[in-house]
């Protein structure tokens, strides 16, 4: 993709459905318990104002009612045009059963007061067991698990589609053979247009990353500067990213970051980018990515930055029949 494509104005791609994506979003997970009430309010209002028109939300982060006012006020006061806006709702795993999946688009749209979402995504192949529980766990602290089929559900997020719910469908944490799964489904009415995944200059994904684009499939890389360095969950075998040698001297060269070259480095190669920050700051020096441009050389020696080693392993799921993270890609 030529870098000239991309500019602040104007620096969405096309899905294979007709729509398009800005390539840079921002990332609503937050933990509940440490985010004062109104952070997500705030950011959003910043962050429209800053020039991002993408946000990465879901039920799950339990901010959507902040997300929705910040993006209301902002089209009410003639800030920015709802068309203009791409939101992403995801469909939690408890709510894989068919006959659930419709409904739970409904309390994401009813959370957001939005008519619609712009994206709808399976958040995680793997289904837990339906309830009010987000994360149900049986008196040893299992976590219970379910078994559902992936082509069902994604036939019902299909009529979600068909009934003007959701403009665009995708997934999220699919392997290749899952993302198969639903290419080859007998009947299939919409394709995904996107597989968002875990993606950055130490897990570049190049298997899966040909893999989506042979299949017109957009990679949304999370985790696109790493991740915290939070033990409980994160695994902590890879250094801090935005410390490594290489990224900070290319930076040095376009006096921009490390966290500006890896954004770059993703967004060069077709891969969207949903960086997560609370931090007005930050929210505001990551969309910094549209006034340089890197060399084939500078891509080529980030690709080689790949360890191949994930941050964000989620082992405490690992046994569920539709673990993704078991295949090689």
């Amino acid at each position: 993709m030529s870098s000239s494509v991309l500019s602040v104005e104007s620096h969405t791609i096309p899905l294979s459905d007709g729509n398009r994506m800005p390539i840079i979003g921002l990332g609503m997970s937050g933990d509940r318990r440490k985010t004062p009430k109104g952070t997500a309010y705030e950011c959003v209002k910043l962050a429209l104002d800053v020039g991002y028109r993408h946000f990465d939300g879901a039920l799950i982060y339990l901010n959507e009612h902040e997300v929705g006012q910040a993006i209301r006020e902002k089209v009410a006061d003639g800030s920015v045009k709802r068309e203009e806006i791409f939101y992403c709702g995801k469909l939690w795993s408890t709510f894989h059963p068919p006959e659930l999946v419709r409904p739970a688009l409904e309390r994401t749209l009813k959370t957001l007061g939005l008519d619609y979402v712009d994206l709808y995504i399976i958040e995680f192949p793997i289904a837990f067991k339906p309830g009010d529980e987000f994360y149900p766990k049986d008196e040893n602290e299992k976590f219970i698990f379910y078994k559902t089929d992936l082509c069902a559900t994604w036939e019902a997020l299909e009529a979600c589609k068909d009934a003007g719910l959701t403009k665009s469908l995708g997934v999220s944490n699919f392997n290749r053979r899952q993302l198969e799964l639903i290419l080859n489904k007998p009947g299939l009415k919409h394709k995904p247009v996107c597989n968002q995944v875990e993606c950055h200059p130490y897990f570049t994904q190049p298997k899966l990353l040909d893999f989506c684009r042979q299949n017109d499939i957009i990679m949304v890389g999370y985790s696109p500067l790493g991740t915290c360095r939070d033990a409980s969950w994160v695994n902590l075998k890879n250094p801090p990213l935005l410390e490594d040698p290489v990224l900070i001297s290319i930076g040095k060269k376009y006096k921009k970051t490390s966290a500006h070259v890896s954004l770059r480095f993703n967004a060069q190669r077709g891969v969207a980018v949903i960086p997560k920050s609370f931090n007005p700051e930050r929210i505001t020096e990551n969309f910094q990515i549209f006034d340089f441009s890197l060399t084939d050389e500078e891509m080529n020696a980030i690709e080689n930055l790949n360890k191949n080693v994930r941050f964000v392993e989620l082992l405490m799921w690992s046994e569920h029949q539709e673990y993704p993270f078991n295949d090689e890609y």
